[in-house]
């Protein structure tokens, strides 16, 4: 589908998450870049594949690229947040215990900004250039944090970072009313700060789990002349290599392959008059 030029029209920046998080994720998103709408995604600079998959995202020209600022999952890349996370085996311990952590000053800022800015160091090592920052469960999105972010965004040079919004299209159940209900005030909260140019993301309410369905009123919501980055997990499922019954339950990445690379979804582009575009192609308008 052709770059859109016209200030006019809906753009979508197509945004899947993880990079790096499993072998078997990434390689289902660069299959998906090939293959589908596809044309971004975030490394999880704690991601277990990693340096198997930086080259492989560095040899693909039509991925943007950026990093998927990470506090909540697996392992730090520091030594600093390692010690300051010994009460949970110096081991991120959850989005809802290390947003705790962070709100009561438990871990200091700056052992924070340290563990950011080195997982953006390590994930633009290779020839990959880094065009926005966004966060693996939004984490980013807590006032404090997304200051930081902004800022880290201007000293890396990276030009955009991503603003998540609450999303009821998707009619979500207890725990997506709840992770909607927060979004929106921290999303109200961090609205006013300056600093890099901030892309609408959309697909929150069925994040994990898109559907054509949900897209089809969620595209009819979108508003000509305005840049949108639709949230997306594609990705290869292999039982071997995943087995955190959580992460199983969350995603569909399979389904969420087959919905990206079919038509579909080209279809309904169409209906809606949406045009992809990349951070890339924003840059030069």
């Amino acid at each position: 589908m052709a770059t859109s030029t016209s200030d006019n029209a809906i753009r979508l920046i197509v945004n899947a998450d993880d990079y790096g998080y499993f072998r078997s994720v990434s390689q289902g998103i660069l299959d998906a870049a090939d293959k589908g709408m596809v044309n971004a995604t975030g490394i999880m600079a704690t991601g277990q594949c990693l340096d198997e998959m930086l080259p492989l995202l560095a040899a693909n020209t039509q991925l943007d690229a950026g990093v998927h600022l990470n506090l909540t999952y697996g392992e730090p890349v520091t030594t600093a947040m390692r010690q300051a996370l010994e009460e949970w085996d110096g081991r991120f311990p959850g989005k809802y215990k290390m947003a705790l952590a962070i709100l009561t000053g438990k871990i200091p800022l700056d052992t924070i900004e340290q563990e950011l800015s080195s997982q953006i160091e390590y994930c633009g090592q290779s020839e990959t250039t880094l065009r926005f920052l966004n966060s693996h469960q939004h984490i980013h999105m807590l006032p404090a944090i997304y200051r930081m972010t902004l800022s880290l965004a201007r000293r890396f040079s990276v030009p955009f970072v991503r603003h998540t919004t609450a999303d009821w299209t998707g009619y979500p159940g207890a725990g997506g009313i709840v992770r909607n209900s927060i979004i929106q005030v921290l999303g109200s909260m961090s609205s006013t700060a300056d600093g890099p140019s901030r892309v609408t993301c959309i697909g929150v309410g069925r994040s994990g789990k898109l559907d054509l369905g949900y897209l089809r009123k969620l595209f009819a919501q979108l508003q000509p002349g305005k840049v949108y980055e639709l949230m997306c997990h594609p990705g290869h499922f292999n039982s071997a290599e995943i087995v955190d019954s959580q992460l199983i339950d969350y995603h569909a990445w399979d389904a969420e392959y087959d919905l990206l690379t079919g038509e579909g979804m080209q279809q309904l582009c169409g209906k809606y008059s949406i045009q992809l575009t990349r951070y890339r192609d924003l840059l030069d308008q």
